[in-house]
């Protein structure tokens, strides 16, 4: 896989697991509020053995991983596969499945546009947790996606998440003028009866895909606009909260 940076450990990042983080690069989404700028504007392209970060700090390719993950069995639990959007590795299957061999547990974070491979990773019992990203609903989908043909998509893996995850969770980072109580209220009816919702209000403190989105007061909620928003969609997801 083409490898954007690597976290040796987390404690939050995989509920009820020790893991450590591999970021993919390149996205087809355009989220102008994204916290990982740097990945989602990469490109799919081969590293070569490994690449600097943005801080001159040397990042481990696939191999140097795999000899990691190696070396810390008993150690780490588990391993979080996100990005970017890991779906659009061509070999994400083969990575996940070599680390499935180690005995790690796997949780996959997506936007939920390649549910042939969600389908897939379900069947061959090659994922433990996953998490997906609801950006909108699906009038609005069209602002973030480069792609607007990829709604279906995105669609068909909320279903195939629901019924074949072993455990999974939905999230929104919730910036206007992606959510609003009408948006969220129909975000509720695309994932009725969901195992677990999360809304994570959008941060300004940190560099962001649109520099100009930030600047906009508007686009950032205060913890009374989160609370309207738990409610709008609680009738449809008991499970909903705010993190």
């Amino acid at each position: 896989m083409y490898i954007g940076g690597f976290q040796k450990n987390s404690l939050i990042d995989f509920p009820g697991t020790i893991a450590c983080v591999v970021f993919t690069r390149g996205c087809n989404f355009t989220c102008p509020y994204c916290h990982n700028p740097d990945l989602a504007a990469g490109t799919v392209t081969p590293e070569g053995g490994g690449s600097s970060g943005g801080l001159g700090l040397k990042i481990p390719d696939q191999k140097e991983i795999l000899t990691f993950l190696e070396k810390r069995k008993g150690m780490i639990e588990g391993i979080v596969v996100t990005g970017g959007e890991p779906t659009l590795q061509a070999d994400l299957i083969d990575f996940i499945q070599t680390v499935r061999q180690m005995d790690y547990k796997i949780k996959l974070d997506t936007n939920g546009t390649a549910p042939r491979v969600l389908d897939a990773l379900f069947d061959q019992g090659l994922v433990d947790y996953l998490a997906m990203d609801i950006k909108t609903d699906t009038d609005h989908y069209p602002m973030v996606m480069k792609n607007p043909g990829h709604l279906n998509r995105v669609m068909e893996s909320i279903s195939l998440i629901m019924k074949k995850s072993p455990a999974y969770e939905f999230r929104t980072t919730c910036a206007r003028p992606f959510v609003t109580p009408v948006i969220m209220e129909n975000i509720g009816k695309m994932i009725r009866g969901a195992a677990s919702y999360i809304l994570q209000p959008c941060s300004r403190d940190v560099d962001v895909l649109d520099p100009d989105f930030a600047t906009v007061d508007d686009h950032f909620l205060s913890a009374d606009d989160m609370a309207a928003l738990k409610a709008a969609v609680l009738p449809f997801v008991e499970n909903t909260r705010i993190r």
